[in-house]
């Protein structure tokens, strides 16, 4: 019996699925990451929630997600059979959804899942389980903006999404595909990208999701989720680099209560002060509490603020990617290749005025 590599057999059928996705009509969006040039969390409120300034800047790296809607007799037979049998893999949503005389009906019930297939493909080293929390969050974002807009017939949706940006890195992965996975569900369903319901529910769904959806530099308030002010972004090279493990922001916040690390108000103040992303102050008081549960952070950050040509060194949120602004995009891709060499994780890229958005499908 011959073997069968099961991995590039897979891939192998995501690839058929995805030319259907390029013959049926379908879009293909671009959901950018992020790295946190400034944080500064506060004091704990009585809500649970933490007082934060957060000054976030987009990067060129980003997953890309295909959408479509189902038209054919083949789509709605295979939603008919998925419904019959509970579910077929951990790949797909329960849908509500028929074919009529080979056109599309749906139940009235805009809050029933309308996501037909959501399939999924690892890039660039990613574990094809550090997918999951994204996946979850797109078919959220997809079905709560169809209860949102009382659709009476929310054509079911397939969606691929191919990741490039590693999960509970603090580069904003989840809420960029659910940015775009809005966007596209928006396209699809006929609806106007500037309707104010997509962004209320990107702010439902949380601020980095909002963030996406304008991209550039923006400074939040608040519990991090309130526009302050847009600051003009950089294009500028830089380089990512992450261990092989992800960091709990949940233990990060309960490790920072534990012993909270104020930044200097001269600091803070030059942040709210600048225009420019290339006036803030590289900050993050957030990044000790990880650093203390991950020791191996540290000397990540240590390592990078070493190298040639690096202009600062930052972890992004509660990591655990650690980031450094560059001199020139060489030197990004230098520092990235010794990283790699090592095991890590490591990109070079820029940051620049990147958005979630609908891009040509080629």
């Amino acid at each position: 019996m011959a073997h069968v590599d099961m991995m590039d057999a897979a891939f192998a059928a995501q690839e058929v699925e995805l030319q259907s996705f390029k013959r049926g009509g379908g879009i293909k969006l671009v959901a950018p990451a992020k790295v946190n040039l400034f944080l500064d969390i506060g004091e704990k409120r009585a809500d649970g929630y933490h007082d934060a300034i957060s000054i976030m800047h987009a990067l060129m790296l980003h997953d890309v997600l295909w959408m479509r809607k189902a038209t054919s007799e083949k789509d709605f037979k295979y939603i008919r059979q998925h419904r019959a049998h509970g579910g077929e893999a951990m790949s797909d949503c329960a849908v509500s959804g028929e074919a009529t005389s080979g056109a599309a009906s749906a139940e009235t019930n805009a809050s029933a899942p309308v996501i037909a297939k959501l399939s999924e493909r690892a890039f660039e080293g990613i574990p094809p389980l550090e997918i999951e929390p994204e996946r979850n969050i797109v078919w959220k974002a997809i079905t709560r903006l169809a209860a949102v807009l009382v659709l009476e017939n929310p054509t079911p949706l397939f969606v691929h999404l191919e990741k490039h940006i590693p999960s509970q890195a603090g580069l904003g992965g989840g809420s960029a595909d659910a940015a775009a996975a809005l966007l596209g569900a928006a396209a699809l369903w006929g609806v106007p990208k500037d309707d104010p319901r997509i962004e209320s529910v990107a702010q439902e769904l949380g601020a980095d999701v909002a963030f996406f959806l304008y991209g550039g530099c923006t400074c939040l308030r608040g519990v991090g989720d309130t526009f302050d002010h847009a600051l003009e972004p950089m294009r500028a090279p830089i380089v990512l680099v992450k261990p092989d493990f992800g960091v709990s922001t949940a233990q990060s916040y309960a490790a920072f209560d534990e012993a909270p690390y104020p930044l200097p108000d001269e600091t803070v103040a030059q942040a709210l002060a600048a225009t420019a992303a290339c006036d803030v102050p590289l900050a993050n008081n957030l990044a000790y509490a990880s650093e203390s549960l991950s020791p191996d952070l540290a000397d990540i950050r240590s390592w990078l603020a070493d190298q040639p040509g690096v202009q600062g060194a930052l972890m992004s949120g509660s990591g655990s990617a650690t980031f450094a602004l560059c001199e020139t995009f060489d030197q990004a891709t230098a520092i990235a290749t010794q990283a790699q060499k090592v095991g890590l994780w490591s990109r070079a890229t820029l940051l620049g005025s990147y958005k979630a958005a609908i891009v040509p499908a080629r």
